[in-house]
C-alpha cells in the first residue's frame, strides 16, 4: 500500500465532487433496494441517504448567521419518523421515489457546498467535538459523505472507492491521530469504525477535531 500525504486544505471543491460522485453511485441502485439495512447501522438505506441530507443541511445553516452559536447549533426542530430512527429536520417526500430522495441529498449537499465556499475564514460555529472554521464543517460534511455513502453502498449492493487525495486532505483535518503510512480510504473507515486496519485494533468510540489546529 502506498500513502497520500496532504498538501492542502480541505476545501468547498472537495466535498462537490464528492456530492456529486456519490450522487452518481447512488443513482445506480435499483429502485426496490432501498428499504434494506445500510451496512452496519440500525437504519435503512432511505433513512440513512436522509440523514446524510439533514447532515448536510445541519452543517450549513451552522455558518448562516452572522454571529453563530457558540454553545448550541442553531435551532431547527427536530423529529424521528420511528423509535430508533435518526433525529432530524430533512425529510424526503416519500411519493417522490428513489429519484426525489437523490435530489433531497444533492440539494442539500450543495447548501453545504455554498455556505463553505462563502463563508468568512475566521469564523467559528457550534459543533459538540470543537468550535468549527468553514474548512472544518466542509471536512466534516465530507466524513458524513464517505462514510454514510459506504454505508449505504453496502446495503445496495454497489461499489464505492472515493479519490484517496480527498481522503487523505479529511483525515489530515480531523483525525490528527490517524495513520499516515497506510491508505486513506481505509484509514478513514477505520478512523469512522467501519473497518479493520494491520497493526491497529478496531475502534469502538471514535470521535473528530471539528476545532483547526491554531
Amino acid at each position: 500500500m502506498t500513502s497520500v500525504s496532504p498538501t492542502s486544505p480541505v476545501t468547498a471543491d472537495d466535498l462537490e465532487l464528492i456530492v456529486r460522485l456519490a450522487i452518481r453511485t447512488l443513482g445506480e441502485a435499483p429502485d426496490d433496494a432501498w428499504g434494506r439495512v445500510a451496512g452496519e447501522l440500525d437504519w435503512d438505506c432511505w433513512e440513512t441517504a436522509e440523514h446524510l441530507a439533514d447532515d448536510f443541511f445541519a452543517y450549513a445553516v451552522q455558518l448562516g448567521p452572522a454571529a453563530p452559536p457558540q454553545n448550541h447549533y442553531v435551532p431547527f426542530a427536530a423529529r424521528q419518523t420511528r423509535p430508533g430512527a435518526p433525529h432530524q429536520s430533512i425529510y424526503a417526500d416519500r411519493e417522490a421515489g428513489p429519484a426525489g430522495l437523490l435530489q433531497v441529498l444533492e440539494a442539500s449537499g450543495a447548501l453545504l457546498v455554498a455556505m463553505v465556499r462563502t463563508a468568512d475564514p475566521g469564523l467559528r460555529a457550534y459543533h459538540p467535538m470543537g468550535l468549527a472554521d468553514p474548512e472544518g464543517w466542509a471536512a466534516m460534511g465530507l466524513v458524513e459523505a464517505l462514510a454514510h455513502t459506504h454505508d449505504l453502498a453496502a446495503g445496495l449492493g454497489l461499489d464505492w472507492q472515493p479519490p484517496a487525495g480527498v481522503c487523505a486532505r479529511t483525515l489530515h483535518r480531523l483525525f490528527p491521530d490517524a495513520p499516515r503510512d497506510t491508505d486513506p480510504w481505509p484509514t478513514l473507515l477505520w478512523a469512522t469504525g467501519r473497518g479493520t486496519l494491520p497493526g491497529h485494533p478496531r475502534r469502538t468510540e471514535w470521535r473528530w477535531h471539528a476545532a483547526p489546529a491554531d
